[in-house]
């Protein structure tokens, strides 16, 4: 996977916790990997298709999505529920739409976020491609990003 797949998710990720959440985040070291293993709680997943097809996966400490939904919504979260799972979602859905836009050559859909709550998922990236490991800390504990992104051959002219 290439730098420019990457980086749109970087900077989306990044300038979403600034803005949504008033919360600054420290990038650590890129890595490759060809597992799951070490995602945390909760995990806000979305797939990318168009000229350019894969997943995010935004994965939260549980302190860290309790105190994301608490600043989005505005009270007090204390326990993994639906408002949590919402607020993980939402805020997935936000960085892949920022990163989507600064992808725009590729004309990309995204889907729906879904949020898993476990850190024994399983989930699929393209074959073509080895996810990239974004792991990133705040005041409130880690996020782990990994994004798997792939180039669809052109399509032969007829």
């Amino acid at each position: 996977m290439q730098a420019e797949f990457i980086n749109p998710f970087i900077i989306s990720f990044t300038n979403t916790f600034q803005t949504m959440l008033s919360q600054s985040v420290t990038r650590g070291k890129l890595a490759l990997t060809d597992s799951l293993e070490g995602l945390y709680e909760v995990n806000g997943i979305i797939g990318l298709s168009g000229k350019a097809v894969g997943t995010i996966v935004l994965s939260f400490e549980t302190g860290v999505a309790l105190q994301a939904a608490s600043s989005l919504l505005m009270c007090d979260a204390h326990e993994l529920n639906d408002d949590v799972v919402d607020a993980v979602g939402e805020l997935t859905n936000m960085v892949a739409g920022a990163a989507k836009a600064k992808l725009d050559q590729y004309e990309m859909s995204i889907s729906l976020p879904n949020v898993v709550v476990g850190n024994t998922i399983d989930v699929r990236f393209p074959s073509t491609v080895t996810p990239i490991i974004v792991p990133f800390t705040c005041e409130w504990g880690n996020i782990r990003m990994q994004v798997g992104l792939s180039v669809k051959d052109p399509q032969p002219a007829a």
